[in-house]
């Protein structure tokens, strides 16, 4: 058989394999803990499953601010059989950690965003004695105070420094293994502050466990509309977005990156899964490989020049 022709011939049979994908159990890491990216994993992968007819089966790798579930991802096969779910402190990490075990622009193909909260809601154990943002400035000024994150150097520890730069405060940081421990701890009143993404924090602010002071994104949050923005409430140059989005390998055909996208574009538009997601405070997305991939690199260079102005330096 001439060279030529076995080229061909497994060309052929590539095609089909990607035509019939997937035909066998997709593999989802999702990059944390359970509560916040976790949930909106479950939510996509359910709706996909359903849709192709193959499991998408979630597996959390929290820890490190997600590096541990994005090495396993970057080491897997690039066949689309393992999929990477990630914050946007996927584009955080290279600013606060002087090495990664893996390449965070070159390791990894770009798939689309499935969501967007648009920020943080700062949020207080409500047996403190403050009832909104300008009250909770000067009562962090004179009271020793703490905050709870996901961990060390992810998106909530990061907003909350910059956040505590810009009002002049200090609070004590106290790290927790995921979204869901952090805002139950500042619900219990472990730690009284929480910077936090809507999904966690729901539950707790409709219990009334925690009061929400003011959201951090340019406009109010539909799940949260009595709650001012950071502008609103006198803080300016305090707003932050979060997201969460899909990766594979570096090194997936580019038909199955496509195919990927368009299966799971279909699936945030499904008005259940849209209903659900947006119930927990998050607005789905509709974006190609290559909007994607502009955004994560608009993402990259806006907080480098943020950690930079707030004296964040790796460690």
């Amino acid at each position: 058989m001439s060279r030529i022709l076995t080229v061909l011939l497994a060309l052929l049979a590539a095609g089909s394999a990607y035509a019939q994908y997937p035909n066998r159990p997709v593999r989802v890491v999702v990059a944390a803990q359970t509560g916040g990216p976790d949930i909106v994993a479950r939510v996509v992968s359910a709706q996909l499953a359903q849709q192709l007819g193959q499991p998408f089966v979630v597996e959390n790798q929290g820890g490190a601010n997600g590096i541990v579930g994005a090495t396993t991802v970057a080491k897997a096969a690039p066949d689309g059989y393992t999929l990477l779910v990630y914050s946007s402190g996927f584009v955080i990490n290279p600013y606060v950690h002087k090495s990664l075990p893996y390449d965070t622009e070159k390791d990894f193909a770009p798939v689309t965003n499935l969501v967007t909260n648009g920020g943080l809601i700062l949020s207080v154990n409500a047996a403190l004695p403050v009832k909104n943002l300008k009250e909770f400035i000067e009562y962090a000024k004179k009271t020793p105070l703490s905050y709870s994150t996901p961990g060390v150097g992810n998106t909530w520890h990061l907003a909350t420094e910059v956040f505590d730069n810009l009002v002049g405060i200090k609070m004590t940081h106290i790290p927790y293994k995921g979204g869901g421990p952090a805002t139950a701890a500042a619900a219990a009143g472990e730690v009284q502050v929480v910077l936090a993404s809507p999904p966690p924090l729901m539950p707790h602010y409709k219990s009334g466990r925690v009061r929400a002071l003011a959201f951090s994104g340019e406009k109010r949050h539909p799940s949260f509309p009595e709650v001012p923005t950071m502008a609103e409430a006198g803080v300016k140059n305090g707003e932050s977005a979060l997201w969460v989005a899909i990766w594979g390998p570096a090194g997936m055909p580019a038909d199955i990156v496509q195919k990927i996208n368009a299966d799971t574009r279909k699936a945030l538009a499904d008005p259940a899964v849209k209903s659900r997601l947006q119930n927990l405070g998050n607005d789905t997305m509709d974006m190609s490989p290559e909007q994607f991939s502009k955004l994560v690199r608009s993402e990259m260079e806006d907080y480098s020049r943020v950690l930079k102005a707030a004296g964040i330096k790796p460690q």
